[in-house]
């Protein structure tokens, strides 16, 4: 597979719609890659984060040794299920239950104490739970995070708390991510700290959208507060990787 510049594969990622915008994440901040099995005119498109995938067109054309080297969770057509269970007999769905903020819901009113993170707080997220860890996959880790300057977050005694943050980040939506540290639950802070993501991204002009799976009752909790409206189901295929419990 070879490596090229996004650029000019956005059409086969095109219409950008609500969910796991793994393609437009790359091509927008530089981090993961795109790969295709041959230029010009490739016949296989991989668009790839840690853990998070998107794959399009033919995959009679992925050599079955390339797909074996892929791993996570894979946004893809249903005619990629065969191979994909060719490659791992034990691939399973996860479910996933897609949202989107109505222009018609008020943006919450950031609380206090829920700000912007930097690289000064580097020293506060050092200490980030194995569990809350994803949450910065998408931006090539903590520091990578920190220096876009996208998080809105919580810090509790030197230590991070909750954070909020463009799990992917399109050119018209942007997927919420958010997690809250064991100590801290119950308190609301995912609530108030997507809220403050949640105007920055309108003030992006972009779209907040929200993604979930139907079995994770507090992260639908969360979306139904702040207003999020159910627009579809979707699946990932979770690909040599446990499918993850709520």
């Amino acid at each position: 597979m070879l490596t090229v510049a996004p650029d000019a594969l956005r059409p086969w990622f095109t219409p950008e719609r609500p969910g796991p915008l793994v393609f437009e994440h790359v091509a927008r901040t530089g981090h993961g890659t795109v790969r295709v099995d041959r230029w010009p005119d490739p016949r296989v498109v991989i668009a790839e984060l840690p853990s998070n995938l998107s794959l399009r067109g033919d995959p009679d054309y992925l050599p079955p040794a390339d797909l074996a080297e892929l791993t996570g969770f894979v946004d893809a057509p249903p005619e990629w299920l065969p191979a994909l269970r060719a490659s791992d007999p034990d691939v399973a769905p996860w479910n996933r239950l897609i949202a989107v903020l109505p222009d018609t819901a008020a943006t919450p009113t950031p609380a206090p104490d829920v700000r912007l993170l930097t690289g000064d707080d580097a020293s506060a997220l050092a200490g980030l739970s194995a569990e809350s860890g994803w949450i910065a996959q998408t931006w090539g880790g903590v520091p990578g995070m920190l220096a876009a300057g996208v998080a809105r977050g919580v810090v509790v005694d030197g230590q991070i708390a909750a954070i909020a943050v463009p799990f992917y980040l399109g050119g018209t939506y942007e997927d919420i991510g958010v997690v809250t540290e064991p100590g801290h639950r119950r308190k609301g802070l995912s609530t108030a700290c997507a809220g403050a993501l949640i105007a920055d991204i309108r003030a992006r002009g972009h779209v907040p959208t929200w993604s979930t799976s139907p079995d994770n009752t507090g992260s639908r909790g969360v979306a139904a507060r702040l207003g999020f409206v159910h627009v579809r189901d979707d699946v990932l295929y979770a690909l040599r990787t446990p499918v993850p419990t709520s």
